[in-house]
Formats: structure tokens, C-alpha cells, sequence
């Protein structure tokens, strides 16, 4: 993780440096804004394709999470809209939404299980929390940014055609190869590693892109510390929040990974597609703080199991 954020920020910064480099922008912006999304949808594809759909079963706790999320959401939206023509406050809060509103993390499955947790519950909640976010991104961004000749209903049904390729598309592929292309299944199921590198490949890219909305903000030096301490506050308030709904459901380890760990790439093409690109500056230090949380944790469970 910490070197494929650190070969995405290194390249980018390379290429900034670059003489003459502004004609190849173009280029290279067309060719990120077609391959970002792709691999998400691979890393997804990958992953569902490897689920025993009949294994899936609701908890609980998915309900209570999926709550949460949704008020979350709701409160970020009215921030958004109370601080009105405010653009540097308006970027805050809405780098702050993108943190919230985004997916669970296709890899939470993997982390939960490094952790002790229980994975069938856990891939519900990726593909449940899929088709939520697949529902709210488009019905929240018209909201925010509404486009002058298009109607709430138009713009819900062009957002939610972009998100949908890119989020439930790979699910009901995963269905399909599952029950009808055996080969396939095999296939992919013989490859452990490759949804990690897709994953990492992805990650790469977000950390380029988070580099590159940075260094093309132009806003001050202030505001994108204010949106990086924000991402910190609402990652360990999610992390927390999860923790404490898992203490009356019985899987403090799920509850937790389900409610803070967010499919960050998802989030930061939502937030350059929809929003602004300062906006995505949020989820690009998210990753970040999710990546240590994630450590410690696994950190401290190998020092549990060493003493035991």
C-alpha cells in the first residue's frame, strides 16, 4: 500500500516537472479518466467473481451501518447547502461527503479476514453497500450541483448510468460467471493475487490524481490542510462509530472495517466527475489515514496471536 501511493505521487511529480509538458496534460488526462474507472471495475469484477452468492447472508448489523451511513450523508449534504456561495468552505464540506458517501472498500473483505472476521457477513455488506452508493451518489450530486437546463430526474438518471457501469455492473457480472462460465470462475479463483494488483494499480492512480488535483488546486495552502485534518476526523469517527454499533452486534471487527474502510478510488472519481477536483483531495488523504488504521490494526492482532 505505502509503495504504490508512493510510486503514484512520485510519477506524477516527475511528469509536473517535465518541460513542455502541457500539451501532453491532454493526453494523459483523457487516458487516466478512461483507465481510473476500469480498474475499479476489474478490482470489483475480480472480487465478485470469487463469492459463493449462496453463502451471502444479511445481518443485523448491515441495517444499523447502512443507517448510520445514510444520516451521515444527510447531514453532510445540509452543511454543504447551508454554507451556500462559500467556495472554500463549500470544497471542505464537500471533501468531507466524498468520505462518507463512497462504498465499502472491495478489500475490506481481505483485511477483515486478516483480522479474525467474519467474511461472509462482511461480502454482503461490500456488494449491499455497492448497490447503496450506486442509489445516493446519483441522488445527492444534482442537488449539489445542479446544471442549468437539466432537471433532477435527467441528471439522477445520467449519474446513476456513469456509477452504475463502474459499481453494479461487475456485480451482476460476478452472478453470471459464478453460475454459468465455470472456466471463468476457475480461472480467476486460481489467481489469488489478482484483484490485489488491480487494486494496487488503482491505488496508484488515486494517489497520482490526489497529487495532481494538489498541485492544479490553486486554492491556499490552509484550505487543503483544513480538508486533510477533516479526512483524518471523519475517518476515525466512522472507525468509531463502526466499533461501538459492533459492540451490541457481536462483530466489533465487521462493523468497524464496514463502516470506515471506503473504496477511496471510487470516491475521488466521483468527487472529479461531479463535484470539483479540490473536493477529491479528501478521499485522496482518506486513503491515507484508512492505510494506517489498517496497519495498527493488523499490527496489533499479530501481537495478540505472538503472545498467545
Amino acid at each position: 500500500m505505502p509503495v504504490a501511493i508512493a510510486v503514484g505521487c512520485t510519477l506524477y511529480v516527475c511528469y509536473w516537472f517535465l518541460p513542455h509538458s502541457e500539451p501532453l496534460s491532454y493526453v494523459v488526462a483523457g487516458v487516466a479518466n478512461t483507465i481510473f474507472p476500469l480498474f475499479i471495475f476489474l478490482t470489483l469484477l475480480i472480487t465478485f467473481c470469487k463469492v459463493d452468492f449462496h453463502e451471502l447472508r444479511p445481518h443485523r448489523w448491515h441495517l444499523w451501518i447502512s443507517i448510520i451511513q445514510l444520516l451521515l450523508v444527510s447531514l453532510c449534504v445540509a452543511v454543504v447547502l447551508l454554507v451556500g456561495g462559500d467556495p472554500h468552505r463549500r470544497m471542505t464540506a464537500e471533501a468531507v461527503l466524498t468520505c462518507v458517501i463512497a462504498p465499502c472498500a472491495s478489500a475490506a473483505p481481505v483485511v477483515t479476514g486478516k483480522l479474525g472476521g467474519n467474511l461472509n457477513t462482511m461480502t454482503t455488506f461490500v456488494l449491499l453497500s455497492n448497490v447503496t452508493s450506486s442509489l445516493l451518489i446519483p441522488a445527492v450530486f444534482p442537488i449539489l450541483e445542479p446544471s442549468a437546463g437539466v432537471s433532477f430526474g435527467q441528471a439522477f438518471i445520467v449519474i446513476l448510468q456513469r456509477v452504475a457501469v463502474v459499481l453494479l455492473l461487475p456485480l451482476v457480472l460476478g452472478y453470471i460467471v459464478q453460475h454459468r462460465m465455470e472456466a471463468t470462475r476457475r480461472w480467476v479463483a486460481a489467481r489469488r493475487d489478482l484483484a490485489f494488483y488491480t487494486w494496487a494499480i488503482s491505488l496508484t492512480m488515486t494517489a497520482g490524481i490526489t497529487m495532481r488535483n494538489l498541485l492544479r488546486s490553486g486554492v491556499p495552502a490552509s484550505l487543503l490542510l483544513a480538508i486533510a485534518l477533516l479526512s483524518l476526523a471523519i475517518c476515525w469517527l466512522q472507525f468509531g462509530i463502526g466499533r461501538l454499533v459492533g459492540r451490541h452486534c457481536g462483530e466489533t471487527v465487521n462493523t468497524g472495517q464496514a463502516m470506515f474502510q471506503k473504496n477511496t478510488g471510487m470516491a475521488i472519481w466521483v468527487a472529479y466527475m461531479f463535484l470539483s477536483p479540490v473536493a477529491s483531495v479528501g478521499a485522496g488523504c482518506y486513503v491515507l489515514w484508512q492505510n494506517v488504521i489498517n496497519s495498527i490494526e493488523i499490527w496489533d492482532k499479530r501481537k495478540q496471536s505472538e503472545t498467545k
